[in-house]
């Protein structure tokens, strides 16, 4: 199948809103920190704002597009450089460090992750790249600012998605991002996150699937008291999960957003040795 070359408008469909501020782009390359031995994966290259950047500075740029005419026209768009590869591809799906490899020819490297994400996409998109295996080194991530203040919130203000990314990265805000600096300007503000990926989980968990389905089942009602909403989302009474949470040395009355992660690591521990006599008890 051909692929026309013509250029188009930003399509509403894929959440299209290009970069085109020479200045967010700098911030962006500077806080990846990039040398000419780093490989890239970008996400959401669009037009090639960004990627022009990257592709002066890091040593190989993988470039996963899920517009397939934008895809095409970006070697011709940025001058067909050597040291970049675009991919047809979703991001949601795309398996990182083995699209890295299968490119290099490498068995195995090392890479880093930016990244303008669709606001629809944007959670599976980071979901995915923190649960990569090798992980990202470092990921910056352009994305609602509501999504940027929630990953980076302290223990008062967190969510699921703030447990979920400080449990593998330390995150912080490098900018905030007026509409204006896309094209065409979206109806919110922006913000670039960055991650710097832990080789250790944050806290000590039986395993991560363990601890999520304890958090989950937390948030699960997060304007309710922690002995109702963990309750409901484990599937046992207030009163069991008043008990579970006295062992864990937490105060039942509490609300989700106010545990810190080492907190909810206790809850995951008391959960673990307690489970199955909380669920005979629950019967």
């Amino acid at each position: 199948m051909t692929v026309s070359t013509r250029r188009s408008g930003p399509r509403k469909s894929l959440g299209q809103h290009f970069l085109a501020d020479s200045r967010i782009a700098a911030r962006i390359v500077d806080a990846a920190e990039l040398e000419s031995a780093d490989t890239v994966v970008e996400i959401g290259p669009g037009r090639g704002f960004l990627t022009r950047r990257l592709v002066e500075r890091a040593g190989r740029v993988i470039a996963i597009e899920l517009d397939a005419r934008l895809c095409a026209e970006l070697p011709s768009r940025l001058g067909f450089p050597d040291n970049l590869d675009c991919v047809l591809a979703d991001a949601r799906e795309a398996d990182l460090p083995a699209l890295s490899r299968s490119v290099q020819g490498l068995s195995d490297s090392g890479y880093k992750v930016v990244g303008n994400l669709p606001y629809y996409a944007a959670n599976p998109i980071i979901r995915r790249t923190l649960e990569s295996r090798p992980p990202p080194s470092r990921a910056l991530f352009m994305v609602q600012k509501e999504v940027a203040d929630s990953m980076t919130a302290p223990p008062g203000s967190m969510s699921l998605l703030s447990v979920a990314t400080q449990y593998y990265a330390e995150a912080r805000t490098v900018c905030s991002v007026p509409p204006n600096a896309f094209r065409p300007p979206p109806k919110v503000r922006s913000a670039v996150v960055r991650l710097d990926l832990r080789e250790r989980p944050a806290v000590d968990t039986p395993d991560a699937q363990a601890f999520f389905d304890v958090v989950r089942a937390g948030f699960s009602a997060p304007r309710k008291q922690l002995h109702n909403s963990l309750g409901h989302g484990l599937g046992i009474e207030p009163r069991l999960a008043a008990t579970l949470l006295e062992q864990a040395s937490i105060d039942g009355r509490r609300r989700p957003a106010t545990l810190s992660l080492q907190e909810w690591a206790s809850v995951c521990a008391a959960w673990q040795d307690t489970k199955p006599e909380m669920i005979y008890r629950a019967d």
